[in-house]
């Protein structure tokens, strides 16, 4: 019987690709990508040439019975995504469920993953949190975000660009525009920077430089005493 391995990839620098990510990605039988062309310029750069077939939220239902069956038969198989570690906002939870459920042994190797440094670089307690990933789009956000008045641990959130200003602004009509938040983007990238302060002074910020890049929040918990702007 084979293993399935979990590979994490750089969010950013390629320098944080690990040596035993490279010399498993160059030795397994099969490399699952989210997007081949993605995942091509990765395995270029670190001279591995080896089978490499597209895995992602589209189609994982209908592969992982495949890729279980290669398992079974003694094949190891890597699974990437295009940035970081899956399943995490990232397509592999399935497969890695399917997997354990035929038995197959399941290795995750620990790597890269974008909201670990944005939270520890915050300022904010990081002892205790909460990953909420990416917020429904339209169905349940409210809902959701309800749910989170009371949370007293600190919050993780994804955004895309595009609506950080508009997620902030909710945040500020749910939690207070008081609250503290850190902003973190393009992670382990060439611009990386982290916007600290209060909701109210985050969303000035934002709505006067135009937010680019992949986007970390992170968000005080309930009655959290820390960090606050000088």
């Amino acid at each position: 019987m084979g293993i399935l391995y979990i590979v994490p990839t750089p969010v950013g620098n390629l320098e944080d690709m690990t040596l035993r990510a490279i010399r498993l990605l160059k030795e397994v039988d099969l490399i699952l990508a989210e997007d081949t062309r993605t995942s091509g310029i990765l395995l270029k750069h670190f001279d591995i040439h080896n089978s490499l077939i597209s895995h992602h939220k589209f189609n994982e239902h209908g592969t992982s019975a495949a890729v279980v069956g290669r398992l079974l038969a003694g094949e190891n198989v890597a699974l990437i995504s295009d940035a970081g570690t899956p399943g995490i906002s990232d397509p592999g939870f399935f497969l890695v469920r399917e997997a354990v459920k035929a038995g197959v042994e399941v290795q995750c190797l620990p790597g890269a993953t974008a909201f670990v440094p944005a939270l520890v670089s915050s300022g904010l307690p990081c002892d205790r949190f909460v990953f909420e990933g990416f917020l429904p789009q339209k169905k349940g956000r409210k809902t959701r975000l309800e749910s989170l008045q009371t949370e007293q641990r600190t919050m993780i959130f994804y955004e895309s660009p595009y609506r950080l200003v508009k997620t902030l602004q909710q945040f500020a009509e749910t939690f207070g525009d008081d609250r503290q938040v850190s902003v973190c983007r393009e992670i382990s990238k060439v611009h990386e920077e982290s916007i600290r302060g209060s909701l109210d002074e985050v969303i000035t910020h934002f709505t006067a430089h135009e937010p680019k890049g992949e986007i970390v929040i992170i968000l005080a918990g309930e009655h959290s005493k820390d960090f606050k702007t000088q």
